[in-house]
């Protein structure tokens, strides 16, 4: 069953952040189950500019190449340096070692509370 943890907020894509400045944003448990195994990370560049709802990256799995869409406005402060040079992490741990880049946040998107995501997903609220 997915798992989804009650401290962070949801995309519809699949994203989650947290409530920390700057904002940490990865993927969900419920995506990473879906993608497989995560073979590639394309993640924002520090400084980039990144808009709610709009692709700023790419992840490549055995099964499928996926892109990556901000949940927040914003400017990006810090890509996770360790998931671009071992992607795996994504599939580990969504939540902890696998988080994808951190938003100095201008604007929020459309964000789904845990419960929200969870129906959504079939997922458990842990």
């Amino acid at each position: 069953m997915t798992v989804v943890k009650s401290a962070l907020r949801y995309s519809a894509e699949h994203e989650w952040l947290n409530d920390e400045d700057p904002v940490r944003i990865g993927i969900t448990d419920y995506a990473a189950d879906q993608l497989g195994d995560v073979v590639f990370a394309e993640l924002p560049e520090v400084g980039d500019t990144v808009t709610a709802g709009e692709v700023c990256g790419e992840l490549e799995s055995t099964k499928s190449v996926s892109e990556l869409y901000s949940p927040v406005s914003g400017t990006i402060v810090e890509s996770n340096e360790d998931v671009i040079q071992n992607p795996e992490r994504i599939n580990e741990d969504p939540y902890g070692a696998g988080w994808l880049f951190t938003v100095d946040v201008s604007e929020e998107g459309p964000l789904l509370t845990p419960e929200q995501y969870a129906e959504q997903t079939e997922g458990t609220v842990e």
